[in-house]
């Protein structure tokens, strides 16, 4: 029995009340709280202007739409992370442009973005990987020197800050993720970021059918709006957020402090992680699966196989530091329902288990 989950949301008694007091008010949705979910969201990104979608996702693809990203155009993107990133690029009509990443922090690597570009890329999208960020100054830098669109995938990295400032503030746009397992949830549900009011408002119209003013339609849209349920949760989350940070954090230097010997997280000089997964690097990683199985500790594996190599791309593509990092890594818990006693007895099991794979191999 896995007594440690390697994720737990933190729903409580002010999450109740806030979904009670929509219910009370009869306005699921279109009401006030998206709104005000917004305008709090944006202490969180330097002030930027937020819009409220239905999931990540939708902050991707609608991020993308409205900064017209299309059929022709290339996104560089990396491939180790979840399929929603190039999924949404995909999505859009436009071929994501598979690149590595860096080794230590499993981010897209600026020299291989570089690398990547050809006369039709419109833009770069790292992914926060982990709750990571990163490194915007290089990537920026590919992005200026080649007039592209530096686009971020922030779906892991709430608060996570790159040279002290917020990821989510620098590209062109920031997509967030509330899905219940991220640094803070709204149940289901994402946030698009930016500093480009054009952007905002085609955003705010592509996700309400094309309209801003009902029954007139202005372009083809969707239905990708946050309901009042979702983002009355997010509010409560939200002021909820620097403390889960706090705890990810110190449960984060708790593991590596008592992990000799493990290849543990590294953090760049200028980064500040949030720790949406606390992630190793194993050999034989199944029997060290199964071995913190048996101690109780939950584990997983993201992202086991790289996107390009998925059915669904299915390319052949040579990322020697996406495939290595896809045989090693193993997510162990570091989520804010942890207490002392857990950690002690994750640090003990991965010890144990880790020694005990050495010895078979």
């Amino acid at each position: 029995m896995v007594l440690i989950p390697i994720a737990r949301p933190l729903l409580g008694d002010d999450e109740r009340a806030a979904v009670d007091r929509v219910m009370r008010s009869g306005q699921l949705t279109g009401g006030p709280e998206v709104a005000a979910f917004e305008s709090e969201f944006a202490a969180l990104v330097d002030g930027r202007e937020c819009v409220a979608v239905n999931s990540g996702t939708s902050a991707l693809f609608l991020g993308l739409t409205a900064a017209g990203i299309g059929p022709g155009d290339e996104v560089i993107v990396p491939s180790f992370t979840f399929a929603a990133t190039a999924n949404a690029v995909a999505a859009v009509g436009a071929t994501p442009v598979f690149a590595d990443i860096d080794a230590a922090t499993f981010c897209l690597d600026p020299a291989a973005a570089a690398a990547a570009v050809t006369s039709r890329t419109a833009a770069i999208m790292p992914v926060h990987l982990y709750g990571h960020p990163a490194n915007l100054q290089a990537l920026g830098e590919v992005a200026d020197r080649h007039g592209l669109a530096l686009l971020e995938d922030a779906a892991q990295a709430h608060a996570a800050r790159w040279q002290g400032r917020q990821v989510g503030s620098f590209g062109a746009f920031g997509a967030f993720s509330f899905y219940p397992t991220k640094n803070m949830t709204s149940g289901e549900g994402g946030m698009i970021t930016t500093a480009d009011p054009q952007l905002a408002r085609r955003a705010r119209l592509l996700r309400n059918q094309g309209m801003e003013q009902r029954y007139r339609n202005e372009v083809v849209g969707h239905n990708m709006r946050m309901s009042d349920l979702h983002a009355a949760i997010g509010r409560v989350q939200l002021g909820r957020l620097p403390g889960f940070t706090s705890s990810r954090q110190s449960n984060a230097a708790f593991l590596t402090a008592n992990l000799p010997g493990v290849r543990v997280p590294l953090v760049s000089t200028g980064a500040e992680h949030v720790y949406h997964q606390y992630t190793l690097r194993v050999s034989d990683r199944d029997r060290v699966r199964a071995a913190l199985a048996q101690r109780g500790v939950g584990s997983d594996v993201y992202y086991p196989i790289p996107v390009h190599a998925l059915p669904s791309f299915d390319r052949k593509l040579d990322l020697p530091e996406t495939e290595r990092a896809a045989a090693e890594v193993l997510s162990i818990p570091v989520h804010p329902g942890l207490d002392a006693s857990d950690l002690e007895l994750v640090a003990r099991a991965v010890r144990e288990a880790v020694r005990e794979a050495v010895r078979e191999q």
